[in-house]
């Protein structure tokens, strides 16, 4: 078997177990012997891995450092590395035909146009080091692999091809994170055009309350998905025909309705051990391989460890020597949609600023495999790339957004993050990075503090970013605001803070002129957090790890409080119902029900509400706080949609699970099982084969802080397509709980496993003990990594092997 640890790489050197590695010098290792050099590594680095994969890099320097964890991160996911960089750059139909014609269009379109090397040179020295650092130790991976001193993961060999050698510039070029509400505004301009734009708020409720108003001279009646164009593209990712099976209509709706997090950070003063805690479990949509690979850097000037994104340099959640940091998406509304009206006679001239202008155009040529290259005219305007345009119709779109923005490099912001030593320092790295997020922060001298942090755009005349505007100049951006226009907080007097995507912009806060967003996440996780926070005088470690795993839903317990008197058929179900402490559990038949049921009660009150003529337009449930307010309300056709509901409830698990109640349980329905996506090619579901399955059963939902959310598409096309609407699509994949100064105390779990190869003994590892949300030790301490310490390696640089 290959990749079964660093142990069989013939690059590395032999030390053993950890009970051989004691007392034993970095001199004395690297005497054992070697084997080939690599490139772009100034001095020999000792790597240690422990029993769940995690990589513990001494190097000899900070840069060092990095190129370690870019030559580990391509020992471990090169697959997922490299297609995710060959998406990022517009280079997958070279690969996978022509179907991806349409995404490589949209991810070239929305490359960095300005001087990548300027961008790159205005970046502190240190950071520029760190970064070639890690492009040189992915590349030095790939020259063993052209040596044959390394084999390919299986999906090369499949689909016969090779991985792209990296460019430390394309980390500037690349930009493109869409998060916004760019689809949002198309929906709601297409209903102000059937005068029905409060039903919008059915769906997307705004927070804090606001009116929405259509901008002045923005024809709602000519608005289409098609003005999306490559933008839509763009956010749906790309088109794997054949590759994978087809996947739920709503699919993309429900990843970005669920994406987000939880974190909080403790004070001192609240904790039993008077040191803080802080806590961070990320929600993103599960796969195979994970979102995170957790490593340990250490180097004079760096020392930290947790989990980062394979293709982004250093550390996104974890701690260093000084401060433990934590993210969740915070909301910003990043992108915009300008209708550009366009010349009659000149399609690609636009009305701007009160005269006729030519879109700049950029030709560019599109490998295909299988076929002939594509050459494709890219166009861009004042505000930004063109997505769409129709002539006939004398119309164009254009797309404005922070991420596209001069000193808008998010990929590097990690790097700064790391090295950072207090609030100041942290602050400041934090201006680098343009995605909208919560940063969390507890150090080791007893301060915790919360900055959002993100691209903010400055706005014209008025303009909210909801709905589309005129291309015209009026509403164009008028640059971007400072990370100081966004909110702080710095040991706050309640000794907590938390945030779980929900409003938590301050009561003073200046939303209005400042239009950060009005589309936040419901409450439901944040006020369970701040319930068992404020309740907790003397929090451990132990604690944090619970509330990361809690499933009480208030929600649920409010909804059950309504239920009606229901038929003699379905009583004895109402009644277990009635007796259930709202803990959504796997094994829970109570939580079953309410599951089902309350699907069923979303789809009566949805074709209660939304007349049939705007159903193609409001595509997604009736939003959780909407609905709880409607079902508060006491009307005769609520009760009798409630009673309704719970039938079709009863009789949908009678079928699913049989009979009897008592033996239903909520984990049989939610089910976790990963699979490779690129799972329906043969030969690609053979070599990787799913991870879970039937028995993975695992309890929660969207609104309880142990977030496992599921796609509740009960339509008949995604039912056709054998769409499971209970089964467990995303949630927290790798969670932490750092003990501030006491760092060995630390705990954490990254699922599925650490590696995306199938023999490595790191690829489906952790499954159980995250079903059983059993967190494993994070050491960090030099004696807590030798004595945690599997199997040891040594990576030289070219020319000093010894």
């Amino acid at each position: 078997m290959r990749h079964t640890s660093l142990l069989t790489r013939r690059h590395v050197l032999l030390g053993g177990v950890a009970a051989g590695l004691a007392g034993l010098s970095f001199r004395a290792l690297a005497r054992k012997g070697a084997t080939s050099s690599l490139m772009g590594l100034d001095a020999p680095a000792e790597v240690l891995e422990d029993q769940w994969g995690v990589l513990h890099v001494r190097a000899a320097s900070v840069p060092d450092a990095f190129f370690a964890n870019g030559y580990l991160i391509a020992r471990d996911r090169l697959w997922q590395l490299d297609f995710e960089y060959r998406r990022a750059l517009g280079r997958l139909a070279e690969v996978y035909g022509p179907d991806c014609v349409p995404s490589d269009t949209a991810s070239r379109l929305f490359l960095f146009r300005g001087d990548a090397q300027a961008e790159f040179a205005a970046l502190p020295p240190t950071v520029q080091a760190c970064a070639r650092a890690y492009v040189a130790g992915i590349n030095a991976y790939l020259a063993r692999i052209n040596t044959g001193e390394e084999k390919l993961p299986e999906e090369f060999d499949i689909f016969s091809y090779h991985p792209l050698e990296w460019d430390v510039l394309d980390l500037v070029r690349i930009r493109a994170e869409a998060t916004g509400n760019t689809k949002a505004e198309i929906r709601r301009a297409q209903l102000a055009a059937q005068d029905a734009l409060d039903y919008d708020a059915l769906i997307q409720p705004l927070r804090p309350a606001h009116t929405l108003r259509v901008p002045d001279g923005l024809d709602v009646h000519a608005v289409t998905e098609q003005d999306l164009g490559l933008f839509g593209v763009l956010q749906d990712g790309p088109s794997l025909a054949g590759l994978h099976p087809v996947l739920s209509p709503s699919e993309g709706d429900h990843r970005r309705a669920n994406e987000g997090s939880n974190a909080w950070v403790i004070a001192p003063t609240r904790t039993a051990t008077g040191r803080p805690i802080l806590a961070n479990d990320p929600h993103l949509s599960f796969g195979s391989p994970g979102p995170r690979h957790v490593i340990h850097l250490t180097a004079p000037g760096l020392d930290v460890i947790g989990g980062g994104a394979p293709g982004m340099p250093g550390v996104m959640q974890g701690h260093n020597a000084h401060f433990a940091f934590g993210r969740t998406n915070f909301h910003i509304d990043q992108e915009d949609l300008f209708i550009l009206r366009t010349h009659p006679d000149h399609p690609d001239r636009y009305f701007h600023n009160g005269r006729w202008v030519e879109m700049e155009h950029e030709e560019i040529s599109i490998a295909v495999r299988g076929g002939p290259a594509q050459n494709v005219t890219l166009r861009y305007a004042a505000q930004g790339p063109v997505v769409s345009a129709d002539a006939a119709r004398n119309r164009a779109v254009a797309v404005s957004a922070t991420w596209l923005y001069p000193g808008a490099n998010g990929m590097l912001a990690n790097i700064g993050i790391n090295l950072a030593s207090d609030w100041d320092s942290f602050r400041k790295a934090l201006k680098l990075h343009t995605s909208p997020t919560n940063f969390t922060y507890a150090d080791t001298a007893g301060n915790i503090g919360w900055q959002a942090a993100g691209g903010l755009p400055e706005r014209r005349n008025g303009y909210d970013g909801l709905l589309p505007a005129p291309g015209d100049g009026r509403y164009d951006w008028k640059g971007l605001q400072p990370l100081d226009a966004l909110p702080n907080s710095f040991n706050p007097a309640h000794g907590w803070f938390g945030t779980s995507n929900e409003l938590n912009l301050p009561a003073d806060y200046p939303y209005k002129e400042r239009c950060v967003s009005y589309e936040w996440k419901d409450p439901y996780r944040y006020k369970r957090v701040a319930e068992v926070l404020q309740a907790s005088p003397h929090a451990t470690v132990a604690d944090s790890v619970a509330l990361q795993h809690d499933t009480l839903s208030h929600l649920a317990l409010s909804v059950v409080q309504l239920l009606p008197e229901v038929p003699a058929s379905v009583q004895a179900e109402a009644a277990l119902l009635r007796r259930w402490d709202g803990r959504v559990e796997a094994t829970s038949a109570a939580a079953a029900l309410y599951e089902v049921w309350w699907i069923r009660l979303n789809t009566l009150f949805y074709q209660a509400l939304v007349p049939e003529k705007l159903r193609a337009l409001l595509t997604q449930p009736l939003n959780a706080s909407v609905l709880l307010a409607l079902l508060q309300k006491p009307e005769a056709q609520r009760d009798a949609l409630l009673v309704k509901a719970f039938q079709q409830a009863v009789e949908e698990l009678r079928d699913r699970l049989g009979p009897v109640a008592a033996a239903w349980q909520w984990g049989s329905l939610h089910t976790v099982q990963l699979r490779h996506p690129l799972h329906g090619v043969k030969a690609v579901a053979e070599a990787f084969l799913p991870i879970g399955g039937e028995t993975a059963r695992s309890g929660g939902d969207p609104y309880t802080v142990m977030a496992r959310w599921y796609n509740p598409d009960v339509s008949e096309t995604a039912l056709a397509q054998g769409h499971n609407p209970y089964a467990v699509t995303g949630g927290a994949s790798y969670l932490m709980v750092c003990d501030v100064g006491a760092w060995d105390n630390s705990l954490f779990l990254n699922f599925p496993g650490q590696s995306a190869l199938p023999d490595s003994g790191h690829y489906a590892d952790v499954l159980q003990l995250w079903l059983k949300g059993a967190m494993q030790p994070l050491p960090f301490s030099a004696k807590a990594v030798q004595a945690a310490a599997r199997h040891h390696a040594v990576l030289y640089p070219k020319g000093k092997t010894l």
